[in-house]
């Protein structure tokens, strides 16, 4: 079998053991990775920045006793610092050039990992299809003329690809869940406080901006928890410790749950035919795995709910603009893409009072929310209401490219007051997907399981959202489902090794 094949075919916990046997040597994997990140890349577009030659001296000298020594591996070019890497964040802003490692980098490297490529990211995360005018369009493997979501799109697309078996995500409103239910993969999204960011930040939209990853299997998603999770001192939260590791957790027998099944859309639009399917399929699973599953309504999550999210986005994008304008020296207006400078715009104009209220009430909506579901096990519900859109199907046209382009251009952002206005411009935004933002604002843990597939073959995958702090009922979950399914043998067509 070639070195191409092997890495294509193999999770990372798989390839781990291969260098461990000596079957395989780091060396060996990173070359394979790197020739197989060119030869994808004109097809995908997933690389923002490449560190071949820092993969290739790390892949000589790694302890190969480490769990995953010589895996290789992508960090996503948003939030997470890599001594001497540009970090773009997507944008045209000049790249910050950090100089030293996140509290993250240092763990994936202890775990043995060989970063080959940062991976690309809409600006400043904000869209859930990863294309910028910064980096173009990054594509689905399973489809090229479909995206494979966002932010976290080049990472999705690069474990997709087959380039890398596991890649670094994030999410703040559903950046790690919706690639992976574009591209056939496991995304968990994990609790508060259970990955700092330090020292980057301390946290991110009012903290519900998580790390962890996209994965081909569930074992490699809970072994790399397993080496990432854990405090730090100059985080500000911290999850509340497992009872076991979470790959033992994925290792076992769920046995018999009591789940919960949530199919309305909170923002009262759309839902496809192929999104029901995919959660009908999660549910015969789950009942084939013998738990049993109820319907369930959540009162507190609606409209107002979405729109008290997006105003706290808009007041976070405003205050990083406004870092970014300090880091430079100068007026970023004029690098940033015109969504943003309206959505930052926006947040310029909402008060402090304002923010601090939309808070309260996203709390309070999120602490009945937990209260409600917490007889359950877990809650399904779907990730995207859609299939894999085709690229480029979310940009403003006719006349709501009309309306964003007057925002921008004279600056009426105040217009965005108007609440018929302002939800016309929120359905625009998360008409693809309505449901992640809930467990953002709660906190909660959850994982993105892809269940179905098209009929015109592009993956779908829908969420298993767990009780606070309980990724390792989640993660036995979706280690069953996973088994029942045959999931994990599914694989992107794109560039199938020979």
């Amino acid at each position: 079998m070639s070195l191409e094949r092997i890495l294509w075919e193999h999770d990372a916990t798989g390839l781990g053991e291969l260098v461990r046997k000596g079957e395989v040597s780091p060396v060996e994997l990173t070359e394979a990775a790197i020739a197989r990140a060119e030869a994808t890349r004109p097809e995908i577009n997933a690389t923002a920045e490449t560190l071949y030659d820092a993969a290739r001296t790390r892949a000589k000298t790694v302890d190969r006793s480490l769990p995953l020594a010589g895996v290789p591996f992508a960090i996503k070019d948003l939030g997470i610092a890599i001594k001497g890497v540009p970090t773009h964040g997507g944008s045209r802003i000049p790249a910050l050039v950090p100089d030293g490692n996140s509290v993250l980098t240092e763990r994936y490297l202890a775990a043995g990992l060989i970063p080959i490529v940062t991976s690309t990211s809409p600006e400043h995360g904000l869209r859930l299809m990863t294309e910028s005018k910064a980096f173009g369009i990054t594509r689905n493997p399973w489809n090229t003329g479909h995206t494979s979501g966002g932010s976290s799109g080049g990472a999705a697309a690069l474990v997709a690809a087959g380039v890398v078996p596991v890649a670094h995500a994030s999410d703040g409103g559903g950046s790690i869940r919706v690639p992976s239910a574009c591209t056939g993969l496991v995304g968990l999204k994990a609790s508060r406080g259970r990955i700092p960011l330090s020292p980057l930040v301390s946290e991110s939209w009012y903290g519900m901006v998580v790390d962890h990853a996209v994965t081909r299997s569930v074992r490699d998603c809970a072994l790399l928890l397993d080496l990432t999770h854990g405090p730090d001192p100059l985080a500000p939260y911290a999850a509340p410790s497992p009872k076991g590791t979470f790959a033992a957790a994925a290792a076992r027998d769920p046995g018999k749950l009591r789940l919960a099944v949530y199919a309305r859309s909170p923002l009262g639009l759309p839902i496809s035919t192929e999104t029901l399917k995919a959660l009908d399929t999660a549910v015969a699973l789950a009942r084939e795995g013998g738990h049993t599953v109820e319907e369930i309504d959540l009162p507190s999550i609606g409209r107002d709910f979405m729109a008290d999210f997006c105003r706290t986005v808009a007041s976070a994008v405003a205050g990083t603009m406004r870092a970014e304008t300090q880091r430079v020296g100068r007026s970023v207006a004029v690098d940033i893409e015109r969504a943003t400078r309206v959505l930052g715009r926006l947040g310029e104009i909402i008060s402090a009072g304002e923010t601090y209220a939309s808070l309260q009430r996203l709390q309070a909506a999120a602490r009945q929310t937990i209260a409600q579901t917490a007889r359950y096990d877990a809650v399904l519900m779907p990730v995207i209401a859609h299939p894999p859109l085709a690229c480029g199907a979310m940009d403003p046209k006719g006349a709501d490219d009309l309306i964003e382009n007057m925002l921008d251009k004279l600056r009426l952002t105040a217009l965005l007051r108007i609440k018929s206005l302002f939800g016309r411009l929120m359905d625009k935004s998360l008409w693809f997907t309505h449901w992640p933002a809930i467990q953002n604002v709660s906190g909660q843990p959850s994982i993105a399981l892809p269940v179905h597939v098209t009929e015109t073959g592009l993956p779908l995958g829908i969420q298993a959202a767990g009780r606070p702090g309980d990724e390792e009922t989640l993660l036995s979950l979706a280690a069953q489902l996973e088994k029942i399914s045959g999931w994990l043998g599914r694989r992107a067509p794109l560039m199938v090794p020979a």
